[in-house]
């Protein structure tokens, strides 16, 4: 419950911040422009908070916070006075019309140029992305990929951490080719192309690593079986092994790595197990009963045991900072990458590239609003950055009922000489309607088969 609360608390936090900078985006240049903005709403439904400015606007927070909207005068929605008509939205030139509503969407970029902006002047530290291993016959190994290789780049766009190798992967789904710009191990500044042929790749993204499809693993410190850490009150510690103690054997066989002492322990729940174990210089046998517990309607054995993991390599981590100035050009480039990215991924479901089920809702948004936030305050600005992009995005799609359908209409009138007619606007309202509710029902639907 207290992981539902905080996943909720933080998407709440996002959210709001993601409407505001919209909607402010939207009010700022409607004042700009002459027109007078009647309300400035925060959400939708029974208001819990109003402020009437001296401006004349009222400002209201709503309690259902899944929107906003920044109400205009305008003849088409209400009669207005003669000595008003000049500050109506439908009265003003084309060309400020299509900037009032261009404004929100771009305040969302500029708010995700802002928050990468921030994220690289604190500073993250992050792992280069060096690969571990290559799977045999996989992809990458037909292409000549071999572990301890670094990814420089993808088709261009530089990768300094396993971050942006992973939305690189997403937007070469569907493509036939990808170009990897890689180090080869222990090179200082050596850089080689390979070329995956990728014509066949495929995945499940809710169960499968793109990078592991391809064949690659990403390097990771030898994990030992050295004990660690023992739960309290746990079969392993009830039956008397310690901290330090190495595990040889179970039930006789050689364990060289950890999860194979992992994969017996699981298949054996309330079953006694030979387990022999390194102490100083003794080998000493136990027998461990591992608990049983449920997992995914399976019983799996459970033993309570940590094991020791090596410690990075020094050489593979590194702080990612940069200077504030510097940092400017940097933020803009990686917005402007994730909007390309974004597009992309609209133009490969549209074409079946990409499954409909990979569609995300507002669970999976408080999922990653939750998780980003666990991690810190620079993985939550980086994930706030992404979410702003796609909704900035996502309004400019030419559909009636977000941005991108008015800049629509509005690019009919400047074409046509005279604005479109109101029955077709409430007709393309309507289907525009059908069109995101059917959406939204499709990514809530796969947020709950997620669940």
């Amino acid at each position: 419950m207290n992981g539902i609360i905080w996943n909720l608390l933080f998407f709440l936090i996002a959210l709001g911040i993601l409407i505001a900078v919209h909607e402010y985006g939207h009010f700022l240049v409607a004042r700009r422009c002459g027109v007078k903005v009647e309300r400035f709403a925060i959400g939708f439904g029974k208001s819990i908070w109003q402020h009437f400015g001296k401006d004349g606007t009222e400002y209201t927070l709503a309690m259902i916070p899944l929107g906003g909207y920044v109400k205009m005068l305008d003849e088409r929605v209400s009669n207005v006075p003669e000595e008003l008509k000049h500050q109506a939205f439908n009265n003003r030139p084309l060309w400020q019309r299509n900037s009032i509503v261009a404004a929100g969407p771009v305040a969302n970029f500029l708010l995700a140029i802002f928050a990468y902006w921030l994220v690289m002047v604190i500073g993250v530290q992050t792992l280069k992305p060096v690969i571990g291993d290559v799977t045999p016959q996989s992809i990458a190994a037909k292409a000549g990929i071999e572990p301890g290789m670094e990814l420089i780049a993808i088709s261009g766009i530089e990768t300094a951490d396993w971050e942006s190798v992973n939305l690189q992967l997403i937007y070469h789904i569907g493509n036939e080719r990808m170009h990897l710009s890689i180090r080869p191990k222990d090179s200082v500044g050596d850089v080689v192309i390979k070329t995956l042929d990728i014509s066949d790749w495929s995945f499940d993204s809710d169960k499968e690593s793109a990078l592991r499809t391809l064949g690659m693993i990403p390097f990771s410190p030898e994990i030992t079986n050295i004990i660690a850490y023992l739960v309290e009150g746990s079969p392993a510690q009830r039956v008397g092994l310690r901290l330090g103690d190495e595990i040889l054997t179970i039930e006789g066989q050689s364990v060289d790595d950890w999860q194979k002492v992992v994969g017996l322990i699981r298949a054996h729940p309330d079953t006694p197990l030979s387990v022999s174990v390194l102490r100083g210089n003794q080998v000493l046998l136990f027998e461990l009963v591992p608990d049983a517990k449920e997992q995914n309607n399976i019983l799996i054995g459970y033993a309570g045991l940590v094991p020791k993991v090596e410690p990075w390599p020094e050489s593979y981590q590194f702080m990612m900072q940069v200077h504030p100035l510097e940092a400017i050009p940097k933020a803009i480039i990686k917005t402007w990458q994730v909007m390309v990215l974004t597009v992309e991924m609209i133009k490969k479901l549209l074409t079946g590239d990409v499954a409909v089920k990979n569609l995300s809702g507002p669970i999976s948004i408080a999922k990653g609003a939750g998780m980003s936030a666990g991690f810190g305050l620079v993985h939550f600005l980086g994930f706030l950055a992404l979410i702003s992009v796609n909704l900035g995005v996502i309004n400019l799609l030419p559909l009636p009922v977000l941005d991108g359908g008015h800049l629509l209409f509005f690019g009919i009138e400047a074409v046509r000489g005279h604005p479109v007619s109101e029955r077709v606007q409430d007709m393309g309202y309507r289907v525009g309607s059908a069109i995101i509710i059917a959406l939204m029902t499709v990514a809530i639907f796969n947020d709950l088969l997620r669940l």
